[in-house]
């Protein structure tokens, strides 16, 4: 993981995101394709048997069993890309929607041409491109479907047994064999229409709501990249005034009535510690933006890092108690990150501002996560915080610009693939937990 979090231009990762959305859903869409295929596939076995067995319609079997193991290969093949390959265009959709007319075209061939009844499932198949193609797409299917069906009232194979049982039957009304067909392939294309469009109208109302919460991620991305450089602008600004102060206050602690006068050399040193402690922060936020050169990010252990960040604030902060609790259960070894220090020391002074007098901090390890839970005795988090933490400018205290640690906090454990939750202690309080896979920070991934 860099020390800086990097911010692609935000048109051009909503654009990337609506692709990926794209993606998502049309790679959905192809697996209902392949559940659609294997319905097909054990109905077709269904309908070749007892036609063939119970009626005693005599049916090339060699030649539609070809044709169907040709589908259990197609939909292995495509389960087999589904899970291996990136593609989910359109294109993939299109292709297996032409290999599906193909393969009825053939099996409507070897059994009676457009006289068989289950002809209209190319309608299936139309319509089915009419929900999940461009307009092109779905002509070019009305077209190969249009001329299939034309090719198939002059070339065929007849089935024997098949007219004359129909002449003979034909006072049965839907007894009739023909009959009998025309209503399974209504009622199979109509209980097959019903399920898939149902199945893609809930594709489609995930991927609006996970396009929704993208799109409000791309605006907390935008966010913090102005807020990153209005920082960084500010830092170089700040240089300039902090040297001066430095130098004036050196000149300062040479005067001898500041020295001798114990208050003023308390309060001088003071002042040049906290001077001192601003030139840090300067400093770390230029360093961060990659606007400074500095040392090697430090590797060490996550335990070590997390001991010494939480030492560091507590020695900078002192709350009246510090309670803290490292129960890591392995201490890998990470390359310790300056936005990840800053946002943990985020919430800690959230903590120690809520309960100056205690604080608690327990470290845990659950399989691949540390998990980070910081506790207070403050008053709590009001009930809108709860639900929408992180929300930028969403705070309990009344001053401007409160919200942004919290906002910052959330927004970086997600990108390295963590969460951020809030809760209240039952004694009173509130919890802050931060969840992150350790590999995120490992030594490997630097």
């Amino acid at each position: 993981m860099n020390s800086d979090v990097t911010i692609r231009p935000v048109e051009r990762h909503r654009a990337a995101l609506n692709d990926d959305a794209r993606a998502a859903m049309n790679a959905k869409n192809l697996l209902l394709l392949i559940y659609l295929r294997w319905i097909a596939v054990v109905g077709q076995i269904a309908t070749i048997i007892v036609v063939h067995f119970y009626f005693g319609i005599a049916l090339p079997l060699p030649e539609m069993l070809c044709v169907i193991g040709f589908l259990v290969t197609l939909n292995i093949v495509s389960l087999h890309r589904r899970a291996h390959s990136q593609d989910r265009s359109g294109a993939a959709v299109f292709m297996e929607l032409l290999l599906d007319v193909a393969a009825l075209t053939a099996q409507l061939y070897l059994s009676g041409g457009a006289t068989n009844p289950f002809v209209s499932l190319y309608l299936l198949q139309v319509i089915l491109g009419a929900v999940l193609l461009e307009a092109w797409a779905t002509w070019t299917i009305v077209a190969v479907t249009a001329g299939c069906f034309i090719w198939l009232t002059q070339a065929y194979r007849p089935i024997s047994g098949l007219h004359s049982g129909m002449h003979r039957n034909h006072a049965g009304g839907m007894f009739d064999l023909h009959i009998q067909g025309m209503f399974l392939c209504f009622l199979l294309a109509a209980v097959l229409l019903v399920w898939f469009i149902n199945r893609i109208n809930a594709n489609l109302r995930e991927r609006d709501a996970r396009l929704t919460q993208l799109e409000h991620q791309a605006f907390e991305e935008e966010h913090i990249m102005r807020l990153g450089l209005l920082a960084s602008g500010a830092a170089h600004e700040l240089g300039t005034p902090l040297a001066t102060l430095t130098v004036i206050l050196s000149d300062w602690d040479k005067v001898d009535t500041i020295r001798n006068d114990r208050t003023l050399s308390l309060d001088l040193r003071e002042v040049q510690s906290q001077l001192k402690r601003c030139k840090e922060i300067v400093s770390g936020i230029l360093l961060s933006s990659g606007q400074a050169r500095g040392e090697d990010a430090r590797r060490e252990t996550i335990g070590k890092f997390l001991d010494r960040t939480i030492s560091e604030w507590g020695e900078r902060r002192k709350p009246g108690q510090l309670e803290y609790r490292n129960n890591l259960a392995e201490d890998l070894p990470i390359v310790s990150d300056t936005v990840f220090r800053q946002m943990l020391g985020n919430v800690l002074d959230n903590a120690v501002e809520a309960s100056p007098h205690w604080v608690g901090v327990q470290v845990d390890s659950e399989g691949d996560d540390v998990v980070i839970a910081v506790h207070d005795r403050g008053t709590g988090f009001p009930e809108c915080m709860l639900t929408g933490i992180g929300v930028p400018y969403c705070s309990s205290k009344d001053r401007d610009g409160s919200g942004l640690g919290l906002f910052l906090v959330v927004n970086v454990l997600r990108k390295i693939g963590g969460s951020t939750v809030a809760t209240n202690r039952p004694e009173g309080g509130a919890t802050v937990t931060l969840r992150f896979p350790v590999s995120a920070l490992r030594l490997e991934a630097a």
